[in-house]
């Protein structure tokens, strides 16, 4: 008798990415103005393809790279690391280069993971993340933050149990776009060296912050070397996305299990797309803060609407990314909410039910992809929206 054939258990567990689902509907509703996917106006800094042009001369650009990263890379990214992050010390062997920061979040996963290990989730978290959790026979712990959607370390300290793993951050978050502080992320690093646990500190979104609220590196602190594992990403401040760029830096007991996950998945990022990084990273950060005074003006527009819903919504202060994280008194779930908003009224946000809220309606709202005119008309779209669907 043939045996039947079915997909693996632990894959039925994993959430279904959201991001498709609503491209697909924007797709069958044309003239959409979509306010969902993360990414940001603009495209990378033109020198890139100056550096790309020479690429493919050498017989050995077309054949695989260090498992690493292309040490010219790495030494740019240690220099930013250095000046910019604040993080001291000789860097380059605990740097990896990945194809963005959701694969080093899979990488650090399977070096630091066992099955039925736990990992703890602020909640609002970041989809991609509980769907790795769940992909390496892990299990996401949900720990809900403050009404302002800020980290409380003793509700954090509460969850954690000898099956912790790791606890993970991500400021500027995705989706609140709140910014944690110093404090803060000092008291989780701090909980995670005293229990032996690591940090995972997701900081894609580092130079996005507005209203002289600063971002910090959890590995600057003092003695947390042994215990940080820090995302980045290269995709969301260089316009840089469809490159697929990121790099981690990690503690060095860790460097012989993240070269064997890289090894195994990858073996290497694109090494054209390392050489554009390269390009990329010469140029540095001034590149994206000329463009986040466009994104700050495109936040107040953004902000300033919603106060028109304000009697129906509220939302943190959104002071960091580019999302506002908008809750709505409905009784309409989310998913079924964005779906009314694409068919009903051509504007696309993100459900909260991907972002692990499925009792209280939320959506999540991005600005940073849309001039300032196009981001009035859409959020103009959604306002109106939420009034006819929900207030009416």
């Amino acid at each position: 008798m043939k045996a039947s054939l079915f997909p693996s258990q632990r894959m039925e567990t994993v959430q279904v990415p959201i991001i498709p689902i609503i491209s697909q509907l924007i797709e069958e509703n044309p003239g959409t103005i979509s306010l969902a996917q993360g990414v940001v106006y603009y495209g990378p800094p033109p020198e890139i393809f100056e550096k790309v042009a020479e690429f493919g001369n050498s017989i050995q650009d077309h054949r695989y790279g260090p498992v690493q990263g292309s040490p010219e890379l790495i030494k740019l990214i240690e220099e930013k690391l250095h000046v910019e992050n604040g993080v001291v010390g000789d860097l380059s062997e605990r740097i990896i280069v990945t194809a963005g920061a959701n694969m080093a979040f899979l990488t650090a996963l399977f070096a630091i993971t066992d099955p039925g290990d736990e990992i703890i989730l602020p909640t609002p978290y970041y989809f991609n993340q509980e769907m790795a959790i769940r992909m390496v026979n892990c299990e996401p712990v949900l720990v809900k933050t403050e009404d302002d959607f800020q980290i409380n370390p003793d509700q954090i300290r509460a969850a954690i149990t000898p099956k912790t793993r790791a606890i993970v951050t991500v400021s500027p978050n995705n989706p609140a776009g709140v910014v944690y502080s110093e404090w803060v992320l000092q008291e989780i690093n701090n909980l995670c060296r005293d229990h032996g646990i690591y940090h995972i500190s997701d900081e894609a979104y580092e130079y996005f912050t507005y209203d002289h609220v600063r971002h910090f590196s959890p590995a600057s602190f003092t003695g947390s070397h042994d215990h940080t594992i820090s995302l980045y990403s290269l995709s969301k401040a260089y316009g840089f996305a469809s490159w697929r760029i990121g790099y981690m830096l990690i503690p060095e007991s860790l460097c012989q299990s993240v070269m064997k996950s890289q090894d195994t998945n990858l073996i290497c990022a694109s090494q054209i797309a390392q050489v554009a990084a390269v390009a990329v990273m010469e140029t540095g950060a001034s590149y994206c803060r000329e463009k986040l005074t466009l994104i700050n003006e495109t936040r107040k527009l953004v902000l300033k609407a919603l106060e028109t819903v304000n009697h129906f919504c509220s939302f943190p202060e959104s002071r960091g990314a580019f999302y506002v994280w908008l809750k709505v008194e409905t009784p309409i779930d989310s998913i079924t909410l964005v779906k009314k908003l694409i068919k009903e009224h051509r504007v696309a946000v993100l459900p909260g039910q991907a972002f692990g809220f499925d009792n209280d309606c939320y959506l999540r709202v991005s600005y940073g992809a849309l001039e300032p005119q196009t981001a009035i008309e859409g959020i103009q779209r959604l306002t109106q929206g939420l009034i006819n669907l929900c207030h009416n």
